[in-house]
Order: C-alpha cells, then sequence, then structure tokens
C-alpha cells in the first residue's frame, strides 16, 4: 500500500506516528494508499524549518520572488495533465473538472508574480521641516494553510502563492482524503527555486492542525472548511494571539425571476448544483423560483438532469463523478429517504451507477422545500438541488437575507434594474447576475458573510496580499551635523 508523505525541508518524509488514515478511490471504494498522521513533533519539526528558512527568503528581492513564481507557473502548466488526473484519482471528481480547478488556481499563481507592485509603500514628503514620513508592508514569518478535500490543488493556491510572494514561509496541512497533489505542488515549488524549508506540507488529522493553531511561530492561519471547524479555528486562533481568516460553510440560493429565460437558468442550475458533485463551496443548492417560473423552471432542470453522464474519471464520457467517501455519501442519501413535505422529483439514489462500486449518487431535485427543512438548512454538499418557492422578488430577496451563511447568491432576470436592486440588497459576499457560480477572479478576493467567513480580510487577491503583510510607518530626519541639536521638546505648531 503506498504511503502518502510529508514534506519537510525540500524532501518527502515518511511519518512516525503509525497512525495510518485511509486514502479511498471514491470510484472503486477500495483503499489506494495512506498517510501517516503527523505528530506534533513532526509538525513542529514543519514549523521550526519554515523559521530557519524564513531570513533567507524573507531578504530574497521582489523580483527574485516574482521569479520563483513565475517559474512555478510555467511547471504547474507543463504538469496539468499530471495534477489534474492525480486531483481526479483521489478526490472523485472528472479529469475535465480538475482541470477546471487547475487554471483557476494558475490565475492566483499569475496574480502573484505581479504582488511587488502591491508591495508598494506610501512615501509623504517633508511631512515635518527636513521630516518625511514613509510605509512599507513586511512579511509575517511562518504562516500555515489548512486546506479541504473538494479543491485540493487550487485551495492551497489560494494561500501559499500571495504568502510565499510576500516573504513568509508556508506551512500546509491538506486533507488527508486527497493529499497526494500537495507533494506534487512542493516539488514543483522546490524545481523553481524556493530555498528548501520555505514550505512544508504536514499531513494528518485534528493533532496537526490543533499544533499549528497553539505554534507560537505562526503567525497566521488560513482556512476552508465547515462552519463549525472555521468558528474553532478563528476563536483559537485569535485567542492565540494569530491574525485568521476562516471560511465557513454555504447555502448558495439561486434567485430565478418570472422574466428569466428559463433554458438558460434550467442550464446554470444544472452545472452549478451538480458540477464536482456538488461538493463546491459555492455550489448551488437553493433555486428560489418567483412566482409564475416554477413549474417549467423544474421541469427543465427535470429533463437535463436525465442527460447527466454520472460515472468514474476513468470513463471519457463522465460528467458526474462520485463523493469523496462512503459516510458521507450515505449522509447526503439520507436527505432523500426523508424528505418531510417537499416533493422529490428526481432521487439520484435510483441512478443506475449508484447501485455499482463506488461513492457513487446520481443528481437529485426536490421541490417545494420548505425553509425549516434540514434540506434548506443544512449544508448538504452533494448533489441535491432544493427548490425553494416565492411568491415576490421582496420574498425571494428576504430568504437569501435570513439564512445564516452569505457565501454565493445569484439572480438571473432579464431586468437590469432588479439586478442592479439585487446586488444592492442582498447581504452576501459574491453576488452573480446571470451568473450562477461567481467566483472572483484572482485579482479580486474571495469570501462570504455571516457564517460564511470568520475574519475580518477574504482570500487571495489584494486582500490576500494584505493578510500576509503588516504595515510598518517610518519617521525619517537626516539632519545637518553642522547644525544638529538636541531637542527634547514636543512637535512645534507650525
Amino acid at each position: 500500500m503506498r504511503e502518502i508523505k510529508h514534506w519537510l525541508d525540500g524532501q518527502a518524509v515518511s511519518g512516525t506516528s503509525g497512525r495510518q488514515l485511509p486514502v479511498w478511490d471514491p470510484a472503486t471504494g477500495e483503499q489506494q494508499a495512506y498517510v501517516v498522521a503527523a505528530t506534533k513533533a513532526e509538525t513542529e519539526r514543519a514549523v521550526a524549518s519554515a523559521l530557519a528558512t524564513f531570513p533567507e527568503w524573507r531578504a530574497a528581492s521582489l523580483s527574485r520572488r516574482a521569479e520563483v513564481m513565475f517559474r512555478f507557473r510555467e511547471l504547474v502548466d507543463a504538469n496539468r495533465k499530471e495534477i489534474a488526473t492525480l486531483v481526479s484519482q483521489e478526490h472523485g471528481k472528472t479529469v475535465a473538472d480538475a482541470g477546471g480547478e487547475l487554471a483557476r488556481g494558475l490565475e492566483n499563481i499569475e496574480f502573484a508574480t505581479g504582488a511587488p507592485h502591491l508591495l508598494k509603500g506610501g512615501y509623504s514628503e517633508q511631512a515635518s521641516t527636513g521630516v518625511d514620513v514613509y510605509s512599507i508592508r513586511q512579511p509575517l514569518g511562518v504562516v500555515a494553510g489548512i486546506t479541504p478535500f473538494n479543491f485540493p490543488a487550487m485551495v492551497p493556491m489560494w494561500m501559499f502563492c500571495n504568502a510565499l510572494v510576500c516573504g513568509n514561509t508556508f506551512v500546509l496541512k491538506p486533507s488527508e482524503k486527497d493529499p497526494s497533489v500537495s507533494l506534487l505542488l512542493a516539488d514543483l515549488l522546490r524545481q523553481a527555486g524556493l530555498p528548501d524549508g520555505a514550505f512544508n506540507v504536514v499531513q494528518g488529522d485534528r493533532e496537526a492542525v490543533d499544533t499549528l493553531i497553539e505554534h507560537p511561530d505562526v503567525q497566521a492561519l488560513s482556512f476552508v472548511g465547515s462552519t463549525p471547524i472555521a468558528r474553532h479555528v478563528y476563536e483559537a486562533g485569535t485567542r492565540a494571539g494569530k491574525r485568521v481568516q476562516a471560511l465557513g460553510g454555504a447555502k448558495n440560493h439561486m434567485v430565478v425571476l418570472p422574466d428569466a429565460d428559463v433554458e438558460a437558468a434550467a442550464d446554470a442550475a444544472v452545472s452549478a448544483g451538480y458540477g464536482s458533485a456538488g461538493e463546491r463551496c459555492m455550489a448551488v443548492s437553493v433555486v428560489v423560483a418567483v412566482g409564475t417560473i416554477a413549474d417549467p423552471l423544474v421541469a427543465a432542470i427535470s429533463e437535463r438532469i436525465g442527460r447527466i453522464a454520472v460515472g468514474p474519471a476513468s470513463d471519457p464520457a463522465a460528467e458526474m463523478g462520485p463523493l469523496i467517501s462512503r459516510e458521507h455519501r450515505d449522509r447526503v442519501a439520507g436527505y432523500l429517504a426523508d424528505p418531510g413535505t417537499a416533493e422529490v422529483v428526481v432521487d439520484g439514489r435510483d441512478a443506475p451507477v449508484s447501485s455499482g462500486p463506488g461513492f457513487f449518487l446520481g443528481a437529485s431535485l426536490v421541490d417545494k422545500v420548505s425553509t425549516d427543512s434540514p434540506l434548506y438548512k443544512d449544508e448538504i454538499f452533494g448533489p441535491v438541488l432544493s427548490v425553494v418557492r416565492a411568491e415576490t422578488y421582496d420574498d425571494a430577496v428576504q430568504l437569501v437575507n435570513d439564512n445564516e451563511f452569505g457565501n454565493g447568491t445569484a439572480i438571473f432576470t432579464r431586468d437590469g434594474g432588479a439586478a442592479r436592486r439585487f446586488q444592492y440588497d442582498v447581504v452576501c459576499g459574491m453576488v452573480g447576475v446571470n451568473v450562477p457560480i461567481p467566483v472572483p477572479v484572482a485579482y479580486y478576493s474571495f469570501g462570504g458573510w455571516k457564517s460564511s467567513l470568520f475574519g475580518d480580510l477574504h482570500m487571495y487577491g489584494p486582500e490576500g496580499i494584505q493578510f500576509y503583510t503588516r504595515s510598518k510607518v517610518v519617521t525619517s530626519r537626516w539632519p545637518d551635523p553642522a547644525t544638529s541639536q538636541v531637542d527634547l521638546g514636543f512637535p512645534k505648531v507650525r
């Protein structure tokens, strides 16, 4: 059985704890590898390695750091197929879907290559007589990222690209469910010229996470995962004096007004709801059908579900793969077994592939879902799309705003005034207008509101640069030695 190792001091290192965590093949249901969960001592070694390398990497010029990012970008691009295949083998998403993930990750590397422009400070000459004042941005030191299973290549790139180009060193704790790509990315960073120790990977579970949270040499934590864990990481990390950004769960609504193009809205709902088997924090999980559009929209979505090809990534015709684990598949299927007063229009448990090996569940559609139902209240994180019916635009907006989460939302309409009003009214971090998954491009920043984000700054983009640096203000005076004198008084008003 293949061991997926840690990455310490620029090389792959076997674990020593003896605690083996299985890595499954979601398409077959069989174990394909394992990770040995990192001990506290191994996690501390990763932090020590990053701390020892920090002075060297911080001293590297901005052009040198950007050069490493340029080389890393070219290496990732040259290895697209290998990376996407590796993601697909352990996550279960199709290779095409994994390739899309990688494309968005590449955007973040490309943004990081231009980060020197954003690391410029400000300068005020002659703030007082003979005194200049200027600001500079400096790295924090050792920073850590804790990332989820659903985007094992892209989400780490959200974090470490900006962190490294700003001059920090990085410790990554990837998901134990699909960890192999973290080692490939680490080796590509090494090939790009990043010093050994500037990027380390520890495999494992809560022991490694808690060690990173508590370690006094870790200055900042970035996290993506469920809301309960995000809240824990934020509270424990800030209590330990760290800077923390913790992205939590989501319940993304897609509001469809009566004037919308039914066919376009149905296409968008299917792609946004069932892509990557619904295992996306930006997946549409609730369609809010307003007024008379509800019946034709449900019919159009139902008709499209029958054409979705579900199967293993090894099948080139497959459009949707399995879920990440047997436990998660069974949990998601449980919502269909007990829908309450809602109407199950398409039951994914009846899909032919669901009865075969692997962790498959077909796309499902549930209509007339009430807001007090677990189908609506829970983040299902699977291929189950709920339809909630609303009478008016105001009712639909109230639904979105009353929800616990505020990650992403979308509106489908032909009315520009209604769309502009929606983006003004809605309480949410990311908004799409006739765009079902409004994930920002890399030169903006990603993040939700309410229980979808704990912390003040969003992830990647300009706010990512801000998160991984801190500002220092220098007040400078260079007096003429011939006229220099000691003045112990307060500055005089001029």
